[in-house]
């Protein structure tokens, strides 16, 4: 009984030294201060040091923003000497006219061929709301008609390869890959508004209860009905869902009240400007630099084919940067603010991503939010585990990657595939990292694999499509001079 007192009050003892604690620090430092050596020095961790909890480095951003621009013109100075003025405007015209393309312009007829399969989409849904076409045969039509869509433009560009120029055959490529993913969505949300309206009474009943709620749009606006289906499958919908800038149908889009007219000229004025940029950016910048890589990396010359690839590395993410500003906020903000599309969620800050997940989920997300809606979540409510869900939507966009690059090109490699599947284990290095050393370097694995991926991809595309085409006897040509 006695030990145990004796240990309460050596525990207690001890309790009242560690709550002295700081009061005998501080009084330490008061009789320190007191003293006529004037003490200038206390306990402090340095700036760099994690624990000195020392955050603002503004000025050492700024200081890296004027070293990269400094660096930056540096080189565009070097390219200027070497290459002279390069800028055509001319250039720009034939290649956006298409004057250099085979006799009837092949680009436009595609294109407009399009509207053939979309069409048969909007017929083979109208056949379905009207039970004029069993379920399905008209899941099984959707299935063959956006098939045979992707398919035209590989067999037609194959086909006739000395008729379409290369921006065309991108162009028309890049059309049919947003027709196809807009007319996936549009026969499945169909779908699914079929299966609703064929459920039970009950629950056709209850969920007739929730619709009656919304009905009335409280945004100041006079009373709105909800379009419900097969009211909406109308020609005047299913053209501005065509035109609109998503990939995913609904039948009640959010719409805006008004044209901001001051918010439309500066995006035109941006869409313009940021076009011509890129235009030069390429003539001046990217084009000779592509071509130095020519030699170096047939030749397997590791030290040249590195300074090869870094010095593309800067005007082509550049070019990617611009592009990315003028695709994603520029233009889909006029067609949308044209349209009346309230929803402008067309990116997230995919530039402060700490690992390669969250910058896929963040980038573009059109694609995104149709990859969840229309392939990720219908895999997982079948059944299929996460992993896979998430595999197969890597796996469909590596396909439109490499189907972007290869067909314009006729030049049917796997790099660009390959590059989008590696992003898989890219992606558990990028988060291993973050759990270890923190989220600011799972942030520089994103930037690194942005900044370098790219150039190290036009390279071999560019090698391969001049051995493909032109044969070897231009590499050795080009080694001659």
């Amino acid at each position: 009984m006695s030990s145990d007192n004796n240990n309460e009050g050596l525990r207690l003892r001890r309790t009242k030294s560690v709550s002295r604690a700081e009061d005998v620090v501080k009084e330490e430092q008061r009789v320190r201060r007191s003293q006529p050596d004037k003490p200038c020095h206390r306990p402090r961790d340095s700036l760099f040091s994690w624990s000195s909890g020392f955050t603002d480095f503004t000025g050492l951003v700024n200081w890296a923003v004027i070293l990269l621009f400094m660096g930056g013109l540096r080189l565009l100075l070097e390219n200027f000497i070497k290459y002279g003025i390069r800028i055509d405007p001319e250039q720009w015209l034939i290649v956006l006219t298409g004057s250099h393309e085979g006799p009837g312009h092949p680009s436009i007829y595609l294109f407009l061929y399009s509207g053939v399969h979309n069409g048969l989409c909007f017929m083979i849904e109208k056949g379905l709301a009207a039970n004029i076409i069993p379920d399905n045969i008209g899941v099984i039509a959707h299935v063959v008609n956006i098939c045979v869509m992707i398919t035209i433009p590989m067999i037609a560009i194959t086909l006739k390869s000395t008729g379409f120029s290369l921006m065309g055959a991108s162009f028309v490529c890049f059309i049919y890959s947003v027709m196809f993913l807009k007319l996936w969505s549009y026969a499945q949300v169909n779908y699914w508004c079929r299966k609703a309206k064929n459920a039970p009474a009950k629950g056709h009943v209850r969920r007739q209860s929730m619709s009656s709620e919304t009905e009335k749009i409280a945004n100041g606006h006079e009373n709105m009905r909800l379009v419900v289906y097969p009211d909406n499958v109308t020609v005047k919908d299913f053209i501005f869902f065509i035109w609109a800038p998503t990939l995913c149908y609904e039948l009640n889009f959010p719409r805006t009240d008004r044209i901001r007219k001051r918010f439309l000229l500066k995006r035109l004025i941006e869409v313009v400007v940021l076009f011509q940029l890129i235009a030069c950016l390429f003539q001046q910048w990217i084009i000779p630099s592509v071509k130095n890589s020519l030699i170096p990396f047939s030749n397997m010359d590791v030290m040249k084919a590195t300074e090869r690839l870094l010095k593309l590395s800067i005007p082509n993410h550049l070019v990617w940067l611009t592009w990315f500003y003028l695709m994603f906020h520029s233009f889909l903000n006029l067609v949308g603010e044209l349209l009346h599309f309230a929803d402008r969620n067309f990116y997230c800050d995919w530039w402060n991503a700490d690992n390669i997940d969250t910058f896929w989920r963040t980038w573009n997300m059109p694609v995104h939010r149709w990859a969840v809606r229309h392939l990720y979540i219908p895999l997982v409510e079948q059944g299929y585990g996460k992993t896979f869900a998430s595999t197969s939507v890597f796996f469909l966009s590596a396909f439109f990657h490499e189907y972007l690059v290869s067909v314009p090109l006729r030049t049917f490699k796997i790099w660009a595939f390959m590059g989008m599947m590696a992003q898989i284990p890219l992606s558990l290095v990028s988060r291993f990292v973050q759990n270890k050393l923190g989220a600011k370097w799972g942030n520089v694995i994103v930037w690194t694999s942005l900044i370098l991926g790219q150039p190290l991809c036009i390279m071999m595309y560019y090698h391969d499509y001049v051995i493909t085409h032109f044969g070897e006897a231009l590499i050795d040509s080009y080694a001659e001079v």
